[in-house]
């Protein structure tokens, strides 16, 4: 994506998580932030006075400080979307005209921007005005419902899944907004929701309610649809086995010298399986016990199975694996402090994306971005001193 701005009006997390996305695709992000910046650096935990949440999702962009309600802040905001490609913003609905950058306006500035919108409920319907955040969210979509040990403790998601995945699905918008554009196509505006994405991330469990008017309940750890396929205790410590075709359950009950299971009619196909997993798993973990983790992971890889521990982060980022795809990559914060990130998901030719830089400080490039647009430093001077706009302390 070089040669490709990106105005990221993006706060908190589904806005800036899909902003990360297109700049490791190499595109250039201006982040533009109100004077009291993104909400997400004020939120925990924290690294000395850095943000590690808003630090997560804001890799190599550029920040600019603005007074978006001002007649010169919105003058700024004006020349930045008259110089991008792509708008990007998660406001609530109606806040970008409230900014002077409603879609007349956006259009008489810049023909061909691309304005991609995260909202909480959609464009349209009883909630389009409402408030929402992804935990509200998940519970409304059904997410929740199945989310847990049993019906009656429903959990939240570890992370802001809903949230994370709207920002990707917004990714995807910009990209196929870009490429209509290039063929001719008159693409001014690509949305998404929290509550549209959740919708869709619930898959056959949503689809079993659509169709036969089943409601799914939490399974806790146990897959709703493949037996065995879950977590299992061994000798040493808990593992993830999916067992999904009977090629795999042949050869799972090979290994773990229980091929007697194989004529067993509790077990003989899928749903049979299912029926009494309970069962089930007792005569697995019975096996399973005569050995340690390390060792079923070994012969379960050989014949095809999938299966893996539980990872705590710390683990995660240590593993061998992690550590071969390069995943975790260090960059210099402008303090000169060392930050660890992890890099975007996307490789190209087999080749992973680089960190390009260290999240920003709030108006860090302030005064780099104004001199580009135009301003010259008298201006920029007295824009500085008047609080219409702010500076990082390594801005000049």
């Amino acid at each position: 994506m070089s040669g490709i701005t990106v105005l990221d009006l993006g706060r908190a997390l589904a806005g800036p998580f899909c902003t990360a996305l297109l700049a490791d695709l190499g595109a250039t992000i201006i982040k533009v932030e109100g004077l009291g910046g993104d909400t997400a650096r004020t939120w925990p935990p924290f690294e000395d006075a850095h943000s590690l949440y808003f630090d997560s999702v804001n890799r190599g962009k550029r920040s600019v400080c603005v007074d978006f309600y001002s007649t010169e802040g919105r003058d700024i905001l004006h020349r930045l979307v008259a110089g991008s490609d792509v708008l990007i913003e998660n406001f609530r609905a109606g806040t970008l005209a409230k900014m002077g950058l409603d879609t007349d306006t956006l259009h008489r500035l810049n023909p061909d921007l691309v304005v991609a919108s995260v909202t909480a409920f959609g464009d349209r319907g009883p909630l389009r005005d409402a408030p929402g955040l992804d935990q509200v969210v998940q519970g409304m979509s059904g997410l929740t419902s199945v989310t847990g040990p049993d019906a009656q403790h429903t959990y939240r998601f570890g992370v802001s899944i809903v949230d994370i995945t709207s920002g990707l699905t917004c990714a995807i918008g910009v990209l196929a907004g870009l490429l209509g554009r290039s063929r001719g196509v008159d693409v001014r505006h690509v949305s998404t929701s929290l509550l549209e994405t959740a919708m869709a991330l619930g898959t056959f469990q949503g689809q079993q309610a659509l169709s036969l008017g089943i409601e799914p309940v939490p399974q806790g750890n146990a897959h709703p649809s493949i037996a065995p396929c879950g977590v299992f205790r061994t000798g040493s410590s808990d593992l993830t086995i999916a067992v999904a075709s009977d090629r795999h359950w042949r050869a799972f009950c090979r290994i773990i010298d229980a091929e007697h299971l194989l004529a067993d009619e509790r077990f003989l196909d899928e749903p049979a399986r299912l029926a009494n997993r309970r069962e089930l798993t007792e005569q697995i973990e019975s096996r399973l016990a005569s050995a340690g983790a390390e060792h079923w992971v070994e012969l379960f890889h050989g014949a095809g199975i999938p299966c893996g521990p539980i990872n705590g982060y710390l683990a995660a980022f240590d593993s061998e694996q992690v550590r071969a795809l390069e995943l975790v990559q260090s960059v210099r914060r402008n303090d000169d402090t060392l930050l660890r990130l992890v890099r975007g998901p996307i490789s190209v030719n087999e080749q992973p994306p680089r960190v390009g830089s260290a999240p920003p400080q709030l108006g860090e490039h302030t005064h780099e971005v104004l001199r580009e647009l135009g301003y010259d430093d008298g201006e920029i001077g007295d824009l500085t001193v008047r609080g219409i706009v702010r500076a990082g302390v390594s801005d000049d």
